[in-house]
């Protein structure tokens, strides 16, 4: 049998991520229970840990306008995005 290693690093977490499902359940619109939800279809479940996801990893964008080194007189937008890794 395989060892689960979908384990938290502070055990003391679980009720905080139990609360995090819940509100991100909420946000898209789909009726967690409190235990068993192996009533949800796949497409319900996956949009769940999306938002869960991402909540945890979000992408910043920065934008702005710079001269064109090629065109005098003209500018061009440039954006980063950055992506939080933790």
């Amino acid at each position: 049998m395989a060892k689960n290693s979908n384990q938290l690093v502070n055990p003391n977490a679980r009720d905080a991520m139990n609360r995090f499902k819940m509100e991100a359940a909420t946000e898209v619109g789909v009726n967690l229970k409190q235990g068993y939800n192996g009533d949800l279809t796949s497409k319900q479940a996956g949009s769940v840990g999306g938002q869960m996801v991402k909540k945890m990893c979000p992408i910043r964008t920065l934008t702005f306008q710079r001269n064109d080194r090629n065109a005098a007189g003209h500018q061009i937008p440039i954006t980063y995005i950055a992506t939080l890794v933790i």
